[in-house]
């Protein structure tokens, strides 16, 4: 990242997640000492606090079958706005959640800044369904389709229908739960995944080699959307939507430090901790230990 003035943005939202506990995030991983972890590394760092989430009464949106659709595009352009002005103040725009539809707020206020954006999407799921091939209208398994540009109109308007990323420049890192809708979608697209399958045959240093070289090719920054369920539940058991086989704590690490190496990211969020199901706020001090990684800690 250039320059060493950071901006932390909470959005407390559990509303894409239609499950309690993920709100509580931002204050988990600020508990976890967040703030302090980055000043040691020499950052300014200023805590805008948390975006607003109105208060939901009905979880269906009228005409769909998207949960809180309604809430979450206007949480969303709240942080589309929190984000664009961080940026205009030369600041980098950390934002932490929250589950993880607020993505696309994150996002779309990037684009508004970077012309051609890279995307390592860091996470279980692929997170690619729409209003189509969801089975649980659930908004947080839609946030990287809402960003290629697919999704219902609500989400698509969020910060302008063009500020959208190129597939060509989007990877997801340690896939292993993805739905048939999604697999067609990924295809369709030629988005690049790095299932687990692929992470354990050819290891963390090849595919972070070509993560990088697919993310930052012809690009002008990159984005890291860290969904802390891409590691395994054994690492960090505090997520709304755990799958077995994930990433090991070195694996993660690691691919934190190869970004950090790079020096070519503009802008990151941390979603899906959840510390109703977590054990000790265990899976928030991983969080802030991958952030150490990832802004420059070392061991020796």
């Amino acid at each position: 990242m250039n320059g060493d003035k950071l901006t932390l943005i909470g959005v407390p939202l559990h509303y894409g997640a239609d499950r309690r506990g993920v709100e509580m995030g931002p204050s988990a991983l600020r508990g976890a000492q967040l703030q302090a972890r980055l000043q040691a590394l020499g950052f300014d760092v200023r805590d805008a606090g948390d975006i607003a989430v109105p208060k939901a009464e009905e979880p269906a949106a009228s005409g769909t079958n998207l949960k809180y659709l309604h809430e979450v595009a206007q949480v969303n352009r709240e942080l589309c706005r929190a984000v664009d002005g961080a940026l205009k103040e030369g600041r980098f725009p950390f934002v932490i959640g929250g589950d993880h539809s607020i993505a696309i707020g994150t996002i779309k206020g990037v684009r508004k800044h970077v012309r051609k954006l890279g995307v390592i999407w860091f996470d279980a799921h692929s997170d690619v369904n729409t209003e189509r091939t969801t089975g649980s209208g659930n908004i947080h398994g839609m946030p990287l389709a809402v960003c290629l540009g697919y999704g219902h109109p609500n989400l698509l308007a969020v910060g302008g229908e063009e500020n959208v990323v190129d597939p060509r420049n989007v990877v997801i890192l340690g896939a292993r739960s993805i739905d048939p809708g999604e697999r067609n979608f990924l295809k369709s697209q030629g988005i690049r995944v790095f299932t687990m399958h692929e992470i354990d045959r050819f290891g963390m240093l090849q595919v972070m080699e070509e993560t990088l070289r697919i993310v930052t090719d012809g690009t002008d920054g990159v984005h890291l959307s860290l969904d802390l369920d891409g590691m395994d539940p054994s690492e960090a058991p505090g997520v709304g939507t755990p799958v077995p086989g994930g990433l090991s704590y070195r694996e993660s690490h690691f691919a934190m430090e190869t970004i950090h190496e790079r020096g070519c990211l503009v802008s990151a969020e941390i979603v899906e901790v959840n510390p109703m199901l977590d054990v000790g706020n265990k899976t928030a001090s991983v969080a802030v230990g991958l952030v150490g990684s990832l802004f420059g800690e070392r061991i020796l």
